[in-house]
């Protein structure tokens, strides 16, 4: 998707931001080495990849509210301590801007 956006615009990717969330299931330090690789000979080679780390939330049904989890490990209610799967937020694997020049 970046490269034919820089292609369409006729410019060069000077940064790709990306939303990527803690059950998405793709490790930041595994993506970050690997891109450089495999942007080159493309419109994103000299780019740099930008992530923001997403959390996870989930609905407890007992507060009747979302909570942050501070662990991947424990999907419990931080506040009531009920099991909760009802995942909210933190699945995102998402190109959200393009820096272009």
């Amino acid at each position: 998707m970046a490269t034919e956006e820089a292609e369409r615009r006729g410019a060069q990717v000077n940064a790709v931001h990306l939303k990527l969330g803690l059950l998405s299931g793709v490790v930041p330090d595994a993506l970050l080495s690997s891109y450089e690789i495999a942007c080159d000979d493309t419109p994103l080679k000299g780019s740099r990849l930008l992530i923001e780390e997403i959390p996870i939330i989930v609905y407890c049904s007992r507060c009747d509210a979302q909570r942050t989890l501070s662990s991947m490990q424990l999907f419990c209610c931080p506040d009531c301590g009920i099991p909760t799967g009802d995942v909210i937020q933190g699945r995102e694997l998402e190109v959200v801007a393009l820096e272009l020049n």
